[in-house]
């Protein structure tokens, strides 16, 4: 159950209007869009206000992907609110298998987008989630300043968002790893759109078993990969999952290397995933240090009484020479 409000209101489009007007008027006060940067997130569910409700905006042009039956119903006049904000293009992209339609204007299968001065080309019709990881902003560009004279391991790379700012960086050497040959395909895209293809190149394998029998080492690797748990049912065998490749990739890094690692899965918090990598850096024989505790940007707000929203848990560790 979504409860909207615990006011005597009425749900309308005026009522949608002034909660989407509040999110706009939040991201103008931490600065997005700006001159670098015009991808962000506008609504993220009840840390606006908008239970089962997200709009990511690329370029001008609002995502809607509902999360509930309330607001696939009140798309409508969802859509007016946002015409009264002024976006003029519009796509609702649903969850699961349903196809992706244009509600307003017109969207193309790329849609071109900055963040902080990198280039991306982002499927925004056929792309995961929303069409990019918006909430890993904040630590792609924390990346960017580990990135300098390293060699990069980008492990669930989608289109390489993290491998484009270890370019940005200095980075001698970026690879990126993906399943999905279309996430790749992008990824190139947006190594050849920033002038990066000397540096970058794309690998479409298994990661798991890829990092295990990697012969060579890195001095920086990322593992972002997708939601190993979306249920409790399935947590025992995410912690098995995240705790088998973070010790693989402890093992590639080379001395003093660090590793960016991540869990998006909300059924494993914050202290189950760090003592995993406590396991992981056991059964490794490494000591480590924690350099950073992340999380997801300021467009991604947490309700104090839904800290379910806080759902992306990461650290960067240090391998101690």
């Amino acid at each position: 159950m979504k409860i909207l409000t615990f006011q005597d209101e009425e749900v309308d489009s005026e009522w949608f209007y002034r909660k989407l007007k509040a999110a706009v008027d939040l991201r103008k006060s931490i600065n997005l869009p700006n001159k670098k940067t015009n991808a962000y997130r506008l609504v993220h569910g009840e840390g606006d206000s908008l239970p089962g409700l997200i709009i990511d905006v690329y370029a001008g042009t609002a995502v809607l992907q509902p999360h509930s039956a309330g607001m696939t119903n009140s798309l409508e006049v969802i859509v007016e609110a946002l015409k009264k904000l002024k976006f003029k293009n519009i796509l609702h992209k649903p969850i699961g298998k349903q196809k992706t339609e244009v509600l307003l204007g017109e969207v193309t299968d790329r849609t071109k987008i900055s963040e902080d001065g990198i280039l991306y080309n982002v499927d925004i019709l056929k792309g995961q989630k929303t069409g990019f990881f918006l909430d890993q902003r904040d630590n792609r560009k924390l990346l960017e300043s580990y990135s300098k004279d390293k060699s990069v391991l980008n492990v669930f790379s989608y289109s390489g968002g993290f491998s484009m700012s270890a370019a940005k960086g200095g980075a001698t050497k970026v690879v990126s790893v993906d399943a999905s040959q279309g996430a790749l395909d992008l990824a190139e895209e947006n190594s050849q759109l920033n002038n990066y293809s000397e540096v970058h190149k794309s690998l479409k394998v298994d990661a798991v078993p890829y990092i295990e029998s990697l012969e060579e080492s890195f001095d920086l690797i990322v593992l972002d990969p997708p939601a190993f748990a979306k249920h409790k049912s399935a947590r025992h065998s995410a912690i098995q999952a995240y705790r088998r490749i973070n010790e693989a990739a402890i093992r590639k890094l080379r001395p003093g290397g660090v590793l960016f690692t991540f869990s998006c899965s909300q059924v494993v918090d914050r202290e189950l995933f760090s003592s995993t990598l406590v396991s992981a850096a056991i059964n490794a024989g490494k000591q480590l240090q924690i350099l950073h505790q992340l999380r997801q940007p300021a467009d991604h707000p947490v309700s104090i009484s839904h800290p379910e929203g806080e759902y992306l848990k990461g650290m960067v560790l240090r391998v101690l020479e």
